[in-house]
């Protein structure tokens, strides 16, 4: 290969794996939130499996997002992230034994925690980044939902994992914005860039 081709190469945006990431999320979520509402409403062992693994894929999730963003280590808000979320993990299936009430106590400090951890990477992110104000208020709204599953645990009415689906959904809805606000500043970006 020769040294202009090199040169010649279209420059790889640092927001492309944000993006692609951000994409991700979105639609896992979205899948979830439809697996929650259309079957797993009226199918308590499938509610159980989406509820084990709702917490998995976040843990999945940030792994992979923090060895793209220069390593586990570097990303201490990931990392702390990713071992409440197993941990969450494991409580969710030992809570699923002792009923519904329980699996949103779990739930609800799970998103307290995860919220305020992805509150935190999105601030460290801002400088390098931008557009991170959706994540924030994410992250900041994932706590406040947290909040609320653990006062509805200890409602009389029936619980199940329609209360969770409503946390799931606008975290889908706040992925989906960073990334569409991501792709517009590039394309921005681009059009700048542009000579005239």
């Amino acid at each position: 290969m020769s040294y202009q081709s090199i040169d010649h190469q279209p420059a790889v945006s640092p927001t492309a794996w944000l993006k692609s990431y951000y994409f991700l999320r979105f639609g896992v979520s979205t899948a979830w939130v439809a697996g929650a509402l259309l079957i797993g409403r009226n199918a308590p062992a499938i509610a159980a499996v989406l509820l084990v693994v709702y917490p998995a894929w976040d843990a999945a999730a940030n792994y992979l997002d923090a060895q793209r963003s220069g390593g586990i280590t570097r990303n201490r808000s990931q990392m702390l992230n990713l071992v409440v979320s197993i941990v969450t993990t494991v409580a969710v299936a030992v809570a699923l034994g002792q009923g519904m009430a329980a699996v949103l106590v779990v739930f609800g400090v799970w998103a307290v925690l995860s919220g305020l951890l992805q509150l935190a990477t999105a601030v460290r992110r801002w400088k390098s980044y931008g557009a991170q104000w959706a994540m924030i208020l994410s992250g900041a709204q994932s706590a406040l939902a947290g909040g609320f599953m653990i006062k509805i645990a200890g409602d009389p009415n029936p619980l199940g994992i329609a209360d969770i689906a409503p946390y799931a959904a606008f975290g889908a809805f706040y992925f989906l914005v960073s990334a569409i606000w991501l792709t517009v500043g590039d394309a921005r970006r681009g059009r700048t860039a542009e000579p005239v």
